[in-house]
């Protein structure tokens, strides 16, 4: 039986790097991607192969790469994202910030499920019993307003609807795409504000009274790559200590 192959994109650190990590223990051979190698990496058992996502030829040469060489991808998980380098007032945000952030986060996610998705669709005539997955990393500021950071909820609030695209354009082919949003989580990118989020967490922002780990949100993806919830397709797990959840 083939070994399946597992894409995670930005897992180097934090929340992709979790997610590669649960992929492995499950028997994936697990490429994570990135702009520069990490040295922390040679010891893990994990592939590193480098990738740009603000640029569209190296998403295909990645894509073409990993399918020469293993001749199938069974779940990507799309999870590289940015920041801004400096958070600005909507009325202030520059367009180098918001080219940066949305040509990261959202047209590297939309392109990466484009090229990964033509070389599925090709592979599903050469392996019997063959079926990828597509998972999309967003967050809950894809609905949840952040005035000094507007750049990243409008990119996060586009993987949501490149989610239900690609759900509905490979659902003939039967490749679920799903998409994972996480809360506040505890990485380097909430590092420098995370004494704020506790406080709010204290002060009754989550049901759930902690920031989440990034291994809260690779349980989410480790199951929706399960095959568990195929049928779903097009569905979110809310990875956010239930901030989604109205409450009065």
């Amino acid at each position: 039986m083939l070994q399946k192959i597992a894409v995670v994109t930005g897992g180097r650190k934090g929340i992709g790097l979790a997610c590669a990590r649960a992929l492995m223990r499950e028997g994936y051979y697990v490429i994570v991607t990135g702009r520069n190698p990490s040295a922390d990496l040679e010891s893990t058992g994990l592939c590193y192969l480098p990738c740009d996502n603000t640029d569209l030829s190296s998403i295909r040469a990645l894509a073409q790469e990993v399918f020469a060489r293993f001749g199938r991808v069974d779940v990507l998980v799309n999870n590289a994202g940015v920041a801004p380098k400096v958070r600005l007032d909507v009325l202030e945000t520059t367009q180098e910030s918001f080219d940066f952030v949305v040509g990261t986060n959202l047209r590297g996610t939309f392109f990466m499920c484009q090229a990964m998705a033509q070389h599925m669709v090709k592979a599903l005539k050469k392996h019997s019993g063959y079926l990828p997955r597509i998972i999309n990393i967003s967050s809950v500021s894809a609905y949840a307003s952040s005035v000094n950071r507007g750049e990243y909820c409008i990119s996060k609030a586009g993987i949501s609807m490149v989610t239900q695209l690609f759900a509905d354009r490979l659902a003939e082919y039967g490749i679920p795409v799903f998409e994972v949003r996480p809360g506040i989580i505890r990485t380097d990118m909430t590092k420098p504000v995370s004494q704020i989020y506790e406080a709010m967490i204290a002060n009754g922002l989550t049901p759930i009274p902690r920031m989440g780990e990034p291994e809260d949100v690779a349980d989410c993806v480790s199951v929706l790559a399960s095959g568990k919830l195929d049928f779903a397709t097009g569905q979110v797990l809310n990875a956010d200590g239930g901030f989604h959840i109205r409450r009065l």
